[in-house]
């Protein structure tokens, strides 16, 4: 009998008790700010706000937030704002109806974009007590419903009734407008295309040739800097356009449009992912990119729909691992630094985002993991990969696509931890730390130190094979041992 039974299925939780202070932004609200969903230009409402420490850091912020809590701030504002807060609220909500309208209330007060987050599966070691409902009830009589990744983005769809994204593990944005949404992924697929700064006439043809070359097409009016219009103005489009194409370079520009065309081909295939919109709910950009590389919206999109589909076929995707000139392929999957990601063939590309959009990319991470037996991602964080020759493992995160259940496991408190070797395998080749990093590898091998690649995977077999060398390190170079 569960404590639910034995209480007569009524409870009354100390759910005050779960609100921490913090000194800085919470997790979620951290996340907003960096995707640009929290901006000064728009009103934020903290929805079950606990000591209100996320209010008090966006004020300082210059950001206009105001913030609710049924027990610290009853008498704060509970109006409409532009983004909604509902930052670990709906774990600590012992009643499943409750739970539902509390969501549903902070989607009608929002306008932009509703921001959910909430404790995960993988905590539950953390959350010691005893079952209750469909959650735990602790000593202290707090209650913890602990949601998976997706199981969350779910949640959150079927009671806004809008496409969702996740954003991190265990935060989602719901959006009011769907083309808010697709800005948001073209963001965090292609960034705009950084323009070169411009005080005078000169300056600002350069920096629309420099774009012209870049994306591979000559930009509109409406995707230029306001201060770059103003310089322009006394130029006609054609006259503007006879200047670029005699001073962009053409094979520039042809390679900037064969990346513009997998760009958008990787957008659009992350879209079908997520949900597609009609052509005028693209980000300008985007219908530019269109109407420049394709014959139509259609043809785009059906190319699109051939790339996702190829992300079934484990032949087509381990083909495409073996031939990827960035990261380190293993018997079962492809490893690459995040400084290479960009450099790989556009189905992994596609690969690695549905799998970001589906269960969330954490904030932290070096390197992703892409399995070709299988279908998973996973994200490794080596905190120190840049100064430690052989950087010790700090956390993992990894999504199973055909389940779409994630697991978390952290090596902080490890006595032994995993570590790297060879880590130039995992950049790119043109990477300027490869050459050095290679070096050390090299002296690594001759010293004999690969010589039993079993014991080395580890802190203490790694050290153990240098004391039998006789090797230590100094920085990324190998010495003797005195």
């Amino acid at each position: 009998m569960n404590l639910a039974q034995q209480t007569g299925g009524a409870w009354e939780t100390e759910r005050r008790l779960t609100a921490i202070a913090r000194t800085g932004l919470s997790v979620p609200a951290r996340q907003a700010v960096i995707d640009q969903q929290i901006t000064p230009q728009r009103s934020v409402l903290d929805y079950g706000c606990g000591r209100g420490d996320d209010v008090r850091v966006l004020r300082q912020m210059e950001i206009e937030a105001s913030g609710w809590d049924p027990h610290f701030h009853p008498d704060g504002n509970l109006g409409p704002a532009d983004v909604i807060l509902l930052t670990y609220v709906l774990n600590v909500i012992e009643d499943p109806e409750e739970r539902r309208l509390t969501l549903m209330r902070a989607w009608e007060l929002t306008g932009q974009t509703l921001v959910v987050s909430t404790r995960l599966t993988w905590e539950k070691a953390k959350v010691k007590g005893a079952e209750f409902g469909d959650g735990v009830l602790t000593s202290r009589r707090t209650f913890q419903h602990l949601f998976g990744a997706s199981e969350l983005r779910s949640y959150v769809e079927d009671a806004t009734g809008v496409r969702c994204v996740s954003a991190a593990p265990g935060v989602v944005y719901a959006f009011k407008r769907d083309e808010a949404r697709l800005s948001y992924l073209a963001r965090r697929i292609a960034p705009d295309t950084a323009w070169l700064v411009s005080d005078d006439a000169a300056s600002a043809i350069a920096a629309v040739v420099d774009h012209t070359e870049q994306r591979g097409r000559i930009p509109r009016v409406e995707e230029m800097p306001t201060h770059m219009i103003e310089l322009l103005a006394h130029l006609s489009a054609s006259e503007l356009q006879r200047l670029v194409r005699v001073s962009a370079d053409p094979e520039k520009v042809a390679e900037g449009g064969k990346r513009s065309t997998l760009t958008t081909l990787l957008f659009l295939g992350v879209e079908l992912f997520n949900g597609r919109g009609p052509f005028s709910c693209l980000p300008l950009s985007v219908q530019l990119d269109v109407r420049a590389f394709f014959s139509s919206y259609k043809e785009a999109c059906r190319r699109a729909d051939r790339l996702l589909l190829k992300l079934r076929d484990d032949s087509y995707v381990r083909g495409a691992t073996n031939g990827s000139l960035v990261g380190k392929v293993t018997p079962t999957a492809l490893y690459v630094h995040r400084r290479a990601i960009d450099a790989m063939p556009v189905v992994l590309r596609l690969y690695e985002h549905c799998a970001s959009i589906a269960a969330g990319r954490p904030l932290e991470w070096t390197i992703a993991k892409l399995r070709h037996q299988g279908r998973g991602v996973s994200w490794l964080d080596y905190p120190e990969f840049d100064a430690d020759p052989h950087p010790r493992l700090r956390s993992s995160y990894q999504v199973d696509l055909t389940t779409l259940k994630t697991s978390h496991l952290s090596y902080e408190a490890s006595a032994n931890r995993p570590l790297l070797h060879r880590k130039h395998e995992f950049l790119h080749p043109d990477d300027p730390d490869g050459p050095k990093y290679r070096r050390l590898t090299e002296s690594e091998l001759r010293a004999g130190l690969y010589a039993n690649p079993h014991l080395i995977g580890t802190e203490d077999g790694w050290e153990a094979e240098l004391v039998r060398c006789g090797r230590e390190l100094r920085g990324h170079r190998l010495i003797r041992r005195h």
